[in-house]
């Protein structure tokens, strides 16, 4: 899906909604219920973690173990398989843009079709948010993502579904800046 251009092409920013394939991760992984919501960009595989919002305690070293896996787990499927894997007790849904992995950990009784518009969703507003939104909007503006994750997500859960009424409280909470 090509939405837009990157708005300094040539500069090393890459639309996070272009088909081109790069080496970048990002994830966004959400056990439900209230265990975790990550946000993670990595480049030359190297798993390195830019945004992390956790919904449950976990000591460091289970959060890192927890973000390889997911990442052994999800970069080695095939594009003709399902965006959805069985993990631990759980179920991951993701999806791909541009090379960027958007995944969710939810219940494996959960609607995974639901969870995978979420995504969709979630990046939409990112794009509408960030007028074509690229990797560097996700680095740099870390957090602006988080509020459109809270906005968005509340507790590991589906908050608000709306991109409108997503976005008017986005632009409402920018004036108070």
């Amino acid at each position: 899906m090509q939405i837009g251009r990157s708005r300094q092409e040539g500069a090393g920013r890459q639309h996070v909604l272009s088909e081109k394939n790069n080496i970048r991760l990002v994830n966004i992984i959400c056990y439900a219920p209230k265990v975790l919501v990550t946000l993670k960009t990595e480049m030359n595989r190297a798993g390195k973690t830019r945004l992390a919002k956790w919904y449950m305690h976990f000591e460091d070293e289970e959060k890192q173990k927890l973000i390889e896996e997911v990442h052994a787990l999800v970069t080695v499927r095939d594009a003709k398989h399902t965006n959805f894997v069985e993990f631990r007790n759980y179920k991951i849904v993701y999806r791909r843009y541009a090379g960027l992995y958007f995944c969710l950990c939810v219940d494996i009784t959960d609607n995974s079709l639901a969870y995978l518009e979420a995504i969709h969703n979630f990046v939409e507003v990112l794009n509408e948010y960030f007028h074509n939104v690229c990797e560097l909007d996700l680095v740099f503006n870390f957090y602006k993502v988080y509020t459109v994750v809270d906005e968005m997500f509340l507790a590991g859960e589906i908050r608000e579904t709306s991109q409108s009424k997503v976005l008017k409280q986005l632009l409402t909470l920018q004036t108070y800046d």
